[in-house]
């Protein structure tokens, strides 16, 4: 009896010395921590994802410096934990598979402070239960998807960005335009819009050639850019010559300051004009609105009507000006008209 005990016991031993060679050659990086969540396995391909040595972690609870500069949670973690209402607080993608024993995943980027780049990871951790049910280890697995992530961003951003200014294509204003004004509604906050225009750009492409034009809007774009300072402004090409910029939380008045900026810095590029019918250098006319919406308005029309009167009322002045929505008649009346045509019947054309 004493000889099968032995017998079964060295058995055992070469199981386990079996299974922790197996994973030490494993093609996919794999660690393992104990219950009290020491690094027990850190195998080769591990080191070569992480640039950590083995060494520098086994036997420690350190395995985390090897993802983040602060110190935080890894997967396994939280699976030796059994917290996965934390999972949200960590990771960007994640998946309990349930408290059956089946462990979590997730996707995340890691700043990976021995390499000195970032990886986006893949990661499956998952608990190994003796066969009283009790945890004795958890093993993560890694998978490095960075290249994958960046050809998805890289496609995401050629599907919302315009591709002669770099700015915010007329899809991402539309995205951005119905999120804010739902916002706007919930908050009571106001929510301003401006509509930046090129004045006589026709005229500038006859005389100039269209790829003077290009870098003629480009040089607005990146005008108009620099004034979308705060996390929710977008500055967006609207169309053609036309631009357009989402102010989140912003009067009239503030967002009226805002366009004035943008047309002085635009004339301040000096850009050579000088076609028949237009100014020396490019000026833009800028249309401004804001507004706090109520329950009844379902969509921003109303806001984007009130912009684009107004800036259909620069063009009307005399352009290279800013008009704003609240003071239309009133502009009108200084110049001595009497009446501003209804839009829709009368629409502006940019030129």
């Amino acid at each position: 009896m004493a000889k099968l005990i032995r017998s079964s016991a060295k058995t055992v031993d070469v199981a386990d010395s079996y299974a922790v060679r197996l994973m030490q050659h494993l093609v996919v990086p794999t660690f393992v921590i104990d219950p009290k969540r020491r690094v027990v396995i850190w195998n080769r391909a591990c080191e070569r994802l992480t640039g950590v040595a083995a060494a520098e972690v086994i036997g420690t609870n350190k395995h985390w410096q090897a993802f983040y500069e602060t110190r935080r949670p890894c997967l396994a973690d939280l699976v030796a934990q059994d917290r996965p209402e934390q999972l949200p607080e960590f990771y960007s993608e994640y998946a309990a598979r349930g408290h059956n024993g089946l462990g979590f995943s997730a996707e995340n980027w890691c700043v990976m402070p021995k390499l000195g780049s970032q990886l986006y990871l893949a990661i499956d951790a998952g608990p190994i239960h003796d066969e009283a049910g009790n945890l004795i280890a958890v093993v993560e697995t890694l998978r490095d998807l960075t290249d994958q992530k960046r050809a998805e961003m890289a496609l995401k951003e050629l599907a919302t960005k315009d591709g002669l200014t770099g700015l915010s294509n007329r899809r991402s204003f539309d995205q951005m335009l119905m999120s804010e004004w739902t916002r706007a509604q919930r908050t009571q906050k106001p929510l301003a819009l401006l509509f930046v225009d090129v004045d006589h750009f026709k005229l500038f492409n006859d005389e100039h050639g269209h790829q003077s034009g290009d870098e003629c809007l480009r040089a607005v774009a990146g005008v108009v850019n620099r004034h979308a300072v705060r996390p929710l402004d977008l500055a967006s090409r609207y169309g053609g010559e036309e631009f357009a910029l989402i102010l989140p939380e912003m009067s009239c008045d503030d967002a009226c300051a805002v366009a004035e900026e943008i047309r002085r810095a635009v004339m301040a590029l000096a850009i050579t004009h000088g076609a028949n019918g237009a100014g020396q250098h490019v000026t833009l006319s800028v249309g401004v609105a804001s507004h706090i919406p109520g329950e009844a308005d379902g969509a921003p029309d109303r806001l984007l009507g009130a912009a684009d009167q107004a800036l259909y009322a620069a063009k009307r002045l005399g352009r290279n000006r800013v008009v704003c929505s609240e003071r239309v008649l009133a502009e009108f009346a200084g110049h001595g008209r009497d009446s501003m045509p209804v839009p829709g019947l009368t629409p502006r054309k940019s030129a």
